[in-house]
Protein backbone atom coordinates (compact mmCIF):
# COMPACT_ATOMS: atom_id res chain seq x y z
CA UNK A 1 0.00 0.00 0.00
CA UNK A 2 3.34 2.11 0.83
CA UNK A 3 4.20 1.79 -2.87
CA UNK A 4 0.74 2.47 -4.44
CA UNK A 5 0.55 5.90 -2.68
CA UNK A 6 4.09 6.69 -3.61
CA UNK A 7 2.89 5.96 -7.16
CA UNK A 8 0.34 8.40 -6.52
CA UNK A 9 1.98 11.03 -5.00
CA UNK A 10 4.81 10.96 -7.66
CA UNK A 11 1.97 11.27 -10.40
CA UNK A 12 0.75 14.57 -8.75
CA UNK A 13 4.64 15.98 -8.61
CA UNK A 14 4.64 15.68 -12.63
CA UNK A 15 1.55 16.86 -12.61
CA UNK A 16 2.40 19.88 -10.99
CA UNK A 17 5.86 20.32 -13.00
CA UNK A 18 3.53 20.32 -16.17
CA UNK A 19 1.50 23.20 -14.44
CA UNK A 20 4.07 24.99 -12.37
CA UNK A 21 1.09 27.40 -10.02
CA UNK A 22 1.12 31.39 -10.62
CA UNK A 23 2.07 33.28 -8.12
CA UNK A 24 -0.35 36.41 -6.95
CA UNK A 25 1.75 39.68 -7.79
CA UNK A 26 0.84 41.60 -4.30
CA UNK A 27 1.88 38.01 -2.70
CA UNK A 28 4.85 39.83 -0.95
CA UNK A 29 3.22 43.70 -0.46
CA UNK A 30 2.68 44.57 3.42
CA UNK A 31 -0.76 44.74 4.19
CA UNK A 32 -2.40 48.14 4.92
CA UNK A 33 -3.11 48.68 8.96
CA UNK A 34 -6.00 47.26 9.63
CA UNK A 35 -7.16 51.11 12.28
CA UNK A 36 -6.04 52.67 9.59
CA UNK A 37 -8.33 51.65 7.25
CA UNK A 38 -10.40 51.36 9.53
CA UNK A 39 -10.86 55.15 10.23
CA UNK A 40 -11.27 56.04 7.23
CA UNK A 41 -13.91 53.87 5.78
CA UNK A 42 -15.50 54.81 9.06
CA UNK A 43 -15.29 58.96 8.22
CA UNK A 44 -15.38 59.02 4.47
CA UNK A 45 -17.89 55.96 3.60
CA UNK A 46 -21.98 57.62 3.38
CA UNK A 47 -24.58 55.57 4.44
CA UNK A 48 -22.82 53.01 6.48
CA UNK A 49 -23.00 53.50 10.56
CA UNK A 50 -20.82 52.34 12.97
CA UNK A 51 -23.04 49.16 13.99
CA UNK A 52 -22.64 47.91 10.11
CA UNK A 53 -19.17 48.45 10.19
CA UNK A 54 -18.33 46.49 12.97
CA UNK A 55 -20.40 43.60 11.78
CA UNK A 56 -18.72 43.75 8.21
CA UNK A 57 -15.46 43.48 10.06
CA UNK A 58 -16.65 40.88 12.31
CA UNK A 59 -17.87 38.98 9.28
CA UNK A 60 -14.86 39.72 7.14
CA UNK A 61 -12.18 38.50 10.30
CA UNK A 62 -14.38 34.97 10.71
CA UNK A 63 -14.46 34.31 7.50
CA UNK A 64 -11.26 34.88 6.71
CA UNK A 65 -10.41 32.89 9.77
CA UNK A 66 -12.91 30.09 9.31
CA UNK A 67 -10.88 27.01 9.35
CA UNK A 68 -9.83 28.64 12.87
CA UNK A 69 -12.44 31.05 14.11
CA UNK A 70 -16.10 30.47 14.32
CA UNK A 71 -19.18 32.12 15.72
CA UNK A 72 -21.55 29.06 17.37
CA UNK A 73 -24.88 30.18 18.70
CA UNK A 74 -24.40 27.86 22.31
CA UNK A 75 -21.44 25.83 23.29
CA UNK A 76 -19.97 22.39 21.55
CA UNK A 77 -22.17 22.88 18.88
CA UNK A 78 -20.70 19.36 15.93
CA UNK A 79 -22.25 18.69 12.88
CA UNK A 80 -23.80 15.55 14.23
CA UNK A 81 -26.67 15.75 17.17
CA UNK A 82 -25.48 14.62 20.56
CA UNK A 83 -27.31 11.71 20.41
CA UNK A 84 -26.65 10.58 17.14
CA UNK A 85 -24.70 6.81 16.95
CA UNK A 86 -21.04 6.92 16.55
CA UNK A 87 -21.25 3.93 13.52
CA UNK A 88 -23.99 3.72 11.05
CA UNK A 89 -24.76 -0.45 10.60
CA UNK A 90 -21.94 -1.80 8.75
CA UNK A 91 -22.40 -3.93 5.16
CA UNK A 92 -20.85 -6.87 3.19
CA UNK A 93 -19.86 -5.70 -0.38
CA UNK A 94 -18.44 -8.04 -3.14
CA UNK A 95 -14.84 -9.13 -2.68
CA UNK A 96 -15.84 -9.46 -0.19
CA UNK A 97 -15.32 -5.70 1.61
CA UNK A 98 -16.53 -5.13 4.89
CA UNK A 99 -17.97 -0.92 4.87
CA UNK A 100 -18.18 1.00 7.83
CA UNK A 101 -19.64 4.77 7.78
CA UNK A 102 -18.41 6.33 10.94
CA UNK A 103 -20.59 9.67 12.04
CA UNK A 104 -19.10 10.98 14.40
CA UNK A 105 -15.79 10.58 15.92
CA UNK A 106 -16.67 10.13 19.45
CA UNK A 107 -16.08 7.73 22.59
CA UNK A 108 -16.76 4.35 22.39
CA UNK A 109 -15.83 4.15 18.61
CA UNK A 110 -13.05 2.12 18.74
CA UNK A 111 -14.78 -0.97 20.66
CA UNK A 112 -18.06 -0.20 17.92
CA UNK A 113 -15.65 -0.94 15.22
CA UNK A 114 -14.05 -4.04 16.89
CA UNK A 115 -17.77 -5.49 17.09
CA UNK A 116 -18.81 -4.62 13.77
CA UNK A 117 -15.06 -5.55 12.27
CA UNK A 118 -15.37 -9.05 14.15
CA UNK A 119 -19.38 -9.37 13.00
CA UNK A 120 -18.36 -9.03 9.20
CA UNK A 121 -15.37 -11.51 9.55
CA UNK A 122 -17.21 -13.81 11.01
CA UNK A 123 -19.51 -14.50 7.83
CA UNK A 124 -16.97 -15.27 5.44
CA UNK A 125 -13.47 -15.21 7.49
CA UNK A 126 -11.88 -13.71 4.67
CA UNK A 127 -12.48 -10.29 4.55
CA UNK A 128 -10.03 -8.76 1.20
CA UNK A 129 -10.37 -5.02 2.79
CA UNK A 130 -11.96 -2.28 4.47
CA UNK A 131 -13.90 0.95 3.63
CA UNK A 132 -13.73 3.41 6.17
CA UNK A 133 -16.66 5.98 5.39
CA UNK A 134 -15.63 9.37 7.17
CA UNK A 135 -17.85 11.68 4.70
CA UNK A 136 -19.79 13.84 6.57
CA UNK A 137 -18.29 12.95 9.71
CA UNK A 138 -16.81 15.41 12.68
CA UNK A 139 -16.21 14.81 16.76
CA UNK A 140 -13.40 16.92 18.68
CA UNK A 141 -12.15 13.41 20.34
CA UNK A 142 -8.52 13.07 19.49
CA UNK A 143 -8.12 10.58 21.99
CA UNK A 144 -10.39 8.25 20.35
CA UNK A 145 -9.01 9.26 16.67
CA UNK A 146 -5.81 7.54 18.22
CA UNK A 147 -7.82 4.64 19.79
CA UNK A 148 -9.69 3.92 16.55
CA UNK A 149 -5.94 4.16 14.49
CA UNK A 150 -4.31 2.05 17.15
CA UNK A 151 -6.56 -1.38 16.11
CA UNK A 152 -5.52 -1.22 12.56
CA UNK A 153 -1.40 -1.18 13.88
CA UNK A 154 0.18 -4.34 14.80
CA UNK A 155 3.52 -2.47 15.88
CA UNK A 156 4.06 0.47 18.24
CA UNK A 157 4.37 3.47 16.33
CA UNK A 158 3.63 7.58 16.75
CA UNK A 159 -0.25 8.50 16.30
CA UNK A 160 -1.71 11.71 17.12
CA UNK A 161 -0.21 14.78 19.50
CA UNK A 162 -3.35 17.12 20.39
CA UNK A 163 -1.33 18.85 22.82
CA UNK A 164 0.07 16.48 25.87
CA UNK A 165 2.54 14.76 24.13
CA UNK A 166 2.62 11.97 20.96
CA UNK A 167 0.64 8.79 21.83
CA UNK A 168 1.67 5.99 20.26
CA UNK A 169 0.10 2.95 19.12
CA UNK A 170 0.47 -0.62 20.86
CA UNK A 171 1.87 -3.50 19.51
CA UNK A 172 -0.54 -5.73 19.60
CA UNK A 173 -1.56 -9.71 17.55
CA UNK A 174 -4.90 -8.96 16.70
CA UNK A 175 -4.62 -5.59 14.51
CA UNK A 176 -6.78 -5.11 11.45
CA UNK A 177 -3.87 -5.49 8.94
CA UNK A 178 -6.24 -5.63 5.66
CA UNK A 179 -6.26 -3.20 3.08
CA UNK A 180 -7.94 0.29 4.26
CA UNK A 181 -9.77 2.83 1.97
CA UNK A 182 -11.06 6.27 4.10
CA UNK A 183 -13.71 8.04 2.48
CA UNK A 184 -13.55 11.66 2.97
CA UNK A 185 -15.05 14.61 1.54
CA UNK A 186 -15.48 18.79 2.47
CA UNK A 187 -17.57 18.07 5.69
CA UNK A 188 -14.93 15.58 7.21
CA UNK A 189 -13.95 17.74 10.08
CA UNK A 190 -11.90 17.70 13.46
CA UNK A 191 -11.12 14.56 14.75
CA UNK A 192 -12.34 12.66 11.92
CA UNK A 193 -9.82 14.25 9.69
CA UNK A 194 -7.07 13.79 11.68
CA UNK A 195 -8.26 9.47 12.08
CA UNK A 196 -7.91 9.82 8.06
CA UNK A 197 -4.99 11.49 8.08
CA UNK A 198 -2.86 9.13 10.99
CA UNK A 199 -4.05 5.98 9.08
CA UNK A 200 -2.51 7.31 5.94
CA UNK A 201 0.84 8.54 7.76
CA UNK A 202 1.17 5.05 9.30
CA UNK A 203 0.14 3.57 5.90
CA UNK A 204 -2.54 1.90 6.72
CA UNK A 205 -5.06 4.04 4.74
CA UNK A 206 -5.20 5.56 1.20
CA UNK A 207 -7.63 7.92 0.91
CA UNK A 208 -10.01 8.81 -1.54
CA UNK A 209 -12.85 11.44 -2.28
CA UNK A 210 -12.13 15.44 -2.01
CA UNK A 211 -10.19 17.65 0.57
CA UNK A 212 -11.26 17.47 4.13
CA UNK A 213 -12.79 20.66 6.03
CA UNK A 214 -9.32 21.44 7.69
CA UNK A 215 -10.87 22.40 11.27
CA UNK A 216 -8.20 20.21 12.91
CA UNK A 217 -7.61 21.81 15.89
CA UNK A 218 -8.11 22.19 20.07
CA UNK A 219 -10.80 24.75 20.10
CA UNK A 220 -12.03 26.77 22.64
CA UNK A 221 -15.24 28.86 23.01
CA UNK A 222 -15.47 32.53 24.72
CA UNK A 223 -19.89 33.79 25.41
CA UNK A 224 -20.10 36.56 24.04
CA UNK A 225 -22.59 39.69 24.86
CA UNK A 226 -25.35 39.00 22.37
CA UNK A 227 -25.19 35.19 23.70
CA UNK A 228 -23.43 33.89 20.86
CA UNK A 229 -20.25 31.65 21.14
CA UNK A 230 -16.63 32.57 19.68
CA UNK A 231 -14.68 29.20 19.29
CA UNK A 232 -10.99 29.95 18.45
CA UNK A 233 -8.41 27.46 17.59
CA UNK A 234 -6.14 27.74 20.77
CA UNK A 235 -4.07 24.78 19.53
CA UNK A 236 -2.41 22.68 16.28
CA UNK A 237 -3.14 18.86 16.15
CA UNK A 238 -0.02 17.09 14.86
CA UNK A 239 0.42 13.94 13.15
CA UNK A 240 3.25 11.21 15.04
CA UNK A 241 6.23 12.79 12.48
CA UNK A 242 5.46 15.99 13.67
CA UNK A 243 3.51 17.24 10.53
CA UNK A 244 0.57 19.83 11.34
CA UNK A 245 -2.59 18.97 9.98
CA UNK A 246 -2.97 21.82 7.50
CA UNK A 247 -5.89 24.49 7.74
CA UNK A 248 -6.35 23.85 4.34
CA UNK A 249 -7.44 20.11 5.41
CA UNK A 250 -6.77 16.85 4.31
CA UNK A 251 -5.94 15.97 0.56
CA UNK A 252 -7.11 12.69 -0.29
CA UNK A 253 -4.40 10.23 -2.52
CA UNK A 254 -7.08 9.92 -4.85
CA UNK A 255 -9.47 12.85 -6.06
CA UNK A 256 -12.64 11.82 -6.81
CA UNK A 257 -15.17 15.06 -7.39
CA UNK A 258 -18.80 14.92 -7.40
CA UNK A 259 -21.62 17.49 -7.48
CA UNK A 260 -21.97 18.12 -3.17
CA UNK A 261 -26.09 17.86 -4.16
CA UNK A 262 -25.45 14.27 -6.15
CA UNK A 263 -23.17 13.20 -2.84
CA UNK A 264 -25.69 13.30 -0.15
CA UNK A 265 -28.17 11.03 -2.70
CA UNK A 266 -25.10 9.04 -2.82
CA UNK A 267 -24.41 8.94 0.34
CA UNK A 268 -27.90 7.57 1.66
CA UNK A 269 -28.00 5.30 -1.48
CA UNK A 270 -25.24 3.99 -3.15
CA UNK A 271 -27.54 2.17 -5.91
CA UNK A 272 -29.46 5.70 -6.65
CA UNK A 273 -28.89 6.49 -10.70
CA UNK A 274 -29.03 10.29 -11.31
CA UNK A 275 -29.50 10.78 -14.79
CA UNK A 276 -27.51 14.38 -15.02
CA UNK A 277 -25.33 15.62 -18.03
CA UNK A 278 -22.87 16.97 -15.42
CA UNK A 279 -22.71 13.76 -13.52
CA UNK A 280 -21.18 11.69 -16.59
CA UNK A 281 -17.93 11.17 -15.08
CA UNK A 282 -18.73 10.50 -11.74
CA UNK A 283 -21.31 7.57 -13.45
CA UNK A 284 -18.55 6.23 -15.13
CA UNK A 285 -16.78 6.16 -12.06
CA UNK A 286 -19.16 4.40 -10.49
CA UNK A 287 -20.16 1.65 -12.89
CA UNK A 288 -17.17 -0.67 -12.00
CA UNK A 289 -17.83 -1.68 -8.71
CA UNK A 290 -20.24 -3.64 -7.31
CA UNK A 291 -22.15 -4.32 -3.87
CA UNK A 292 -24.56 -4.85 -1.62
CA UNK A 293 -25.97 -3.42 1.64
CA UNK A 294 -27.40 -6.68 2.61
CA UNK A 295 -24.63 -9.02 3.40
CA UNK A 296 -24.77 -10.50 -0.17
CA UNK A 297 -22.14 -10.26 -3.12
CA UNK A 298 -23.14 -8.00 -6.03
CA UNK A 299 -21.66 -7.76 -9.60
CA UNK A 300 -21.56 -4.65 -11.81
CA UNK A 301 -21.43 -6.40 -15.20
CA UNK A 302 -24.04 -5.30 -17.76
CA UNK A 303 -27.35 -8.01 -17.53
CA UNK A 304 -27.28 -10.64 -20.67
CA UNK A 305 -30.76 -11.69 -22.17
CA UNK A 306 -31.71 -15.39 -21.71
CA UNK A 307 -31.63 -17.11 -25.25
CA UNK A 308 -33.98 -20.10 -25.55
CA UNK A 309 -33.70 -22.98 -27.82
CA UNK A 310 -36.25 -21.48 -30.09
CA UNK A 311 -34.47 -18.22 -30.52
CA UNK A 312 -31.16 -20.27 -31.19
CA UNK A 313 -33.18 -22.11 -33.90
CA UNK A 314 -34.33 -19.03 -35.45
CA UNK A 315 -31.44 -16.76 -35.26
CA UNK A 316 -29.37 -19.66 -37.04
CA UNK A 317 -32.08 -19.52 -40.15
CA UNK A 318 -31.79 -15.94 -40.42
CA UNK A 319 -27.85 -15.99 -40.69
CA UNK A 320 -26.92 -19.55 -41.42
CA UNK A 321 -22.98 -18.41 -40.82
CA UNK A 322 -23.15 -16.64 -37.91
CA UNK A 323 -20.81 -17.83 -34.83
CA UNK A 324 -23.57 -18.59 -31.84
CA UNK A 325 -22.24 -18.89 -28.69
CA UNK A 326 -24.18 -21.49 -26.20
CA UNK A 327 -23.66 -22.44 -22.20
CA UNK A 328 -25.42 -24.88 -20.90
CA UNK A 329 -28.31 -23.75 -18.77
CA UNK A 330 -26.31 -25.27 -15.54
CA UNK A 331 -22.91 -23.58 -16.16
CA UNK A 332 -24.81 -20.13 -16.80
CA UNK A 333 -27.34 -20.34 -13.46
CA UNK A 334 -24.70 -18.93 -11.07
CA UNK A 335 -23.45 -16.02 -13.60
CA UNK A 336 -27.18 -15.07 -14.08
CA UNK A 337 -28.05 -14.83 -10.43
CA UNK A 338 -25.07 -12.21 -10.41
CA UNK A 339 -26.29 -9.90 -13.46
CA UNK A 340 -29.18 -9.79 -11.38
CA UNK A 341 -27.75 -7.39 -8.24
CA UNK A 342 -27.60 -3.92 -7.91
CA UNK A 343 -24.82 -1.35 -9.51
CA UNK A 344 -22.82 0.91 -6.92
CA UNK A 345 -23.49 4.71 -8.22
CA UNK A 346 -21.58 6.09 -5.75
CA UNK A 347 -18.18 7.40 -7.45
CA UNK A 348 -16.39 7.67 -4.24
CA UNK A 349 -17.31 4.08 -2.73
CA UNK A 350 -16.77 2.87 -6.51
CA UNK A 351 -13.52 3.41 -6.53
CA UNK A 352 -12.36 2.35 -3.39
CA UNK A 353 -13.72 -1.12 -3.86
CA UNK A 354 -12.04 -0.54 -7.28
CA UNK A 355 -8.89 -0.06 -5.26
CA UNK A 356 -9.32 -2.62 -2.33
CA UNK A 357 -9.94 -5.36 -5.32
CA UNK A 358 -7.00 -4.40 -6.98
CA UNK A 359 -4.79 -4.38 -3.84
CA UNK A 360 -6.50 -8.18 -2.93
CA UNK A 361 -5.34 -9.53 -6.90
CA UNK A 362 -2.07 -8.28 -5.91
CA UNK A 363 -1.57 -9.49 -2.85
CA UNK A 364 -0.65 -5.78 -1.15
CA UNK A 365 -2.08 -6.54 2.37
CA UNK A 366 0.30 -4.43 4.57
CA UNK A 367 0.52 -6.25 7.91
CA UNK A 368 2.07 -3.14 10.05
Amino acid sequence: MKFLRQLILSAGVISLLAHPLETKADATNTPPDFKEVYDLIRTHLAGASPGDLDRAAVQGLVSQLHSKVSLVSGPSGTNTPADAPLLAKPALYDGPIGYLRIQQVGDGLADQITSAYKELNRGTNQLKGLVLDLRFADGHDYATAASVADLFLAKEAPLLDWGNGVVRSKAKSGAITIPVAVLVNQQTSAAAEALAAVLRQTDRGLILGSNTAGEANIDQEFPLKNGQHLRIATATIKLGDGETLSANGVTPDIQVSVNPEDEKAYFADPFKEISKPSNLLASLSGSLSGSSTNGTSVSNRPPRTRISEADLIRERKADPGKEIGYEPPSSRSASEAETDKPIIRDPVLGRALDLIKGLSVLGSSHPS
